[in-house]
């Protein structure tokens, strides 16, 4: 049988998803639910609700009553669904109709989208060929894509094939120390570093981060970590603590390959209401930590 993933969406070219133009794949699901998520519809996956029916203004959303196609709903269904008490069905997405208003996502109580699609690794990678040879490569994300293991497999499987290097964009909470198999096609993992202290990632997270800390020495041991980044968010954690004690941990093997350290200003654009209220931090404070970090023997870092 064919190993499917729940796919949010394909960006053909992308420059800002690893090194050179790429394919970037979102993938729909994940297990942090960080408060600054700009992303949050890629957290969960449909309950089916219904709400964000009414709200489509082209009409790309439908209700259908037959039988429900348990494909679009998330796990645990039966017992979310009559949590919920939602009436028997689902809702229909015709991308033929859609506008990409994202009045859908806007209106979702539940931190999801109608518009995942069900899509095989030999589907992704038809998707992914149309757009060679002007890419050098494809880049996984999501959500957590590593939630979605096996379709990351075959998907790498088949572009190693035809020359195009592989990159994840991981929360870190696989232990890749344990996937031989899927390292071995995966040419290098961006790792998000949330926050250093492990009160501050649970914080922020609602997890721990003692796996992601241990697959980012593990990572950089091998030279398969090319990117770290953290989100800076004033208020929320301490940004400079947490960036010097993730540069102090990695130092160390930056011989083993070159990683780039990606620190990321805070915006509210995106961001659930109740968690919009952070300040952006100023440009002057994230130059001292790009200077910080680059005194630190990181060669490349991004403010």
């Amino acid at each position: 049988m064919a190993v499917e993933a729940l796919v949010n969406k394909i960006i053909p070219f992308s420059s800002v998803d690893g090194p050179g133009n790429r394919t970037a794949i979102f993938l729909q699901g994940c297990n942090f639910d960080c408060r600054y998520c700009h992303n949050p519809e890629t957290i969960h996956l449909c309950v089916s609700c219904g709400i964000c029916v009414e709200k489509c203004p082209t009409g790309a959303l439908s209700w259908s009553e037959e039988p429900e196609d348990l494909r679009h709903v998330r796990h645990k269904d039966a017992e979310e669904r009559e949590r919920r008490r939602l009436r028997p069905g689902y809702v229909r997405y015709d991308a033929a109709k859609c506008v990409l208003c994202d009045a859908c996502i806007g209106n979702c109580p539940h931190g999801s989208s109608p518009r995942i699609i069900r899509m095989t690794a030999e589907a992704a990678m038809e998707q992914v060929r149309r757009q060679m040879p002007y890419i050098r490569g494809v880049t996984v994300s999501g959500g957590e894509c590593t939630r979605q293991r096996d379709f990351l497999a075959e998907l790498f499987t088949m572009a190693q094939a035809e020359g195009l290097d592989c990159l994840l964009d991981s929360n870190g909470t696989l232990d890749f120390s344990q996937d031989k198999e899927l390292l071995a096609v995966t040419d290098g993992v961006m790792l998000d570093i949330k926050a250093f202290d492990a009160a501050d990632h649970r914080l922020v997270t609602g997890r721990d981060n003692a796996m992601v800390l241990e697959n980012a020495r593990y990572l950089a041991s091998l030279g398969k970590l090319p990117e770290i980044r953290t989100v800076i968010v004033p208020g929320l954690f301490d940004g400079e603590e947490s960036v010097r004690r993730t540069a102090e941990l990695l130092a160390p093997y930056l011989e083993a390959g070159a990683i780039r350290y990606k620190l990321i200003r805070y915006r509210p654009m995106g961001v659930r209401r109740e968690y919009a209220a952070h300040p952006t931090p100023d440009l002057a404070f994230m130059e001292k930590l790009k200077r910080m970090v680059s005194e630190m023997g990181f060669t490349a870092v991004i403010a």
